[in-house]
């Protein structure tokens, strides 16, 4: 039988990554400590995401965690060291995970956050970066950093991009806790479903129906609007993007194949090789955490 491989060429300690049919996951695994991050995790956590970034075959991505939790935010030993660092150190320190963040905001395909249980501090900035997130019935937020003397500074930018600045000010000033069904409200996941892998799946075959060139684009434009400014530069911009995508290898695949009534390469392409590889998967297992 035919397979398509790829093997992680990394091993991580933290995390759990695997590559199936195109679609890869990347697992927070440190159960033991609800998967808290620390300086570890965090690197290895940019390091998946540029891998999968960057590999071919991989056409979305899943972000989710192993436990009973999604994440408990900061690691205390991790908050313990940064006590004790001075300016520069903690500066360096918050780079890396602003490089998280960033580096998941702009992944250039479909992201999709699965969260079951607690999502505490950083993680919300990890959903809120994914393009779609989904929770289950007793998954729980809270922004709880001024409970510590801190804010959630470096998470800030993709929170109030989420939840508006008037909520985002109440739950980073409250520290209050809260639900599903409220963070469904204020736009911080798309859907609730204790079956987080069916409700993935709709949109997981929505992905793989569409033009990959073309939602890397709509990423690239939806972060360019952020601002919300309309002015000329924003028509130029925005009409020399659809000019540029009508004219291009899989613009005009898009179209000549909606005129001719069949379906596009990319469509084909996937069906075929996930036919010829169904059991077609990689996985880098976590070394175990003591």
């Amino acid at each position: 039988m035919m397979t398509d491989t790829v093997t992680l060429p990394l091993s991580f300690q933290h995390i759990e990554c695997q590559l199936n049919q195109g679609i890869g996951e990347l697992i927070l695994n440190r159960v033991e400590k609800h998967n808290a991050f620390d300086e570890v995790m965090i690197n290895e956590m940019i390091t998946a995401i540029e891998f999968f970034a960057n590999n071919e075959t991989c056409h979305q991505l899943i972000l989710r965690a192993n436990g009973k939790n999604f994440s408990a935010g900061a690691d205390l030993n991790w908050m313990r060291k940064q006590a004790q660092m001075d300016f520069k150190q903690n500066l360096d320190d918050a780079h890396e995970l602003a490089k998280l963040m960033h580096v998941l905001d702009k992944f250039p395909k479909p992201t999709i956050a699965l969260v079951n249980g607690a999502a505490f501090g950083g993680a919300l900035g990890l959903i809120c970066c994914c393009d779609i997130a989904i929770a289950n019935e007793r998954a729980s937020f809270c922004l709880s950093e001024v409970k510590l003397g801190l804010i959630p500074a470096v998470i800030s930018p993709y929170v109030v991009r989420a939840m508006g600045d008037r909520q985002a000010r109440r739950y980073m000033l409250t520290a209050e806790r809260f639900s599903a069904d409220v963070a469904l409200t204020h736009q911080v996941i798309h859907a609730i479903n204790d079956d987080l892998d069916a409700a993935a799946q709709p949109f997981i075959d929505a992905f793989n129906a569409n033009s990959p060139q073309g939602m890397a684009w709509v990423k690239t434009l939806v972060s360019h609007l952020e601002d919300g400014v309309i002015n000329d530069d924003t028509l130029a911009y925005t009409s020399e993007q659809i000019a540029r995508i009508r004219v291009s290898d899989e613009g005009q695949e898009g179209l000549n194949a909606f005129f001719e009534k069949r379906p596009a390469a990319w469509i084909t392409a996937s069906k075929n090789n996930n036919d010829k590889s169904p059991q077609a998967s990689t996985k880098n297992a976590a070394q175990g955490v003591q």
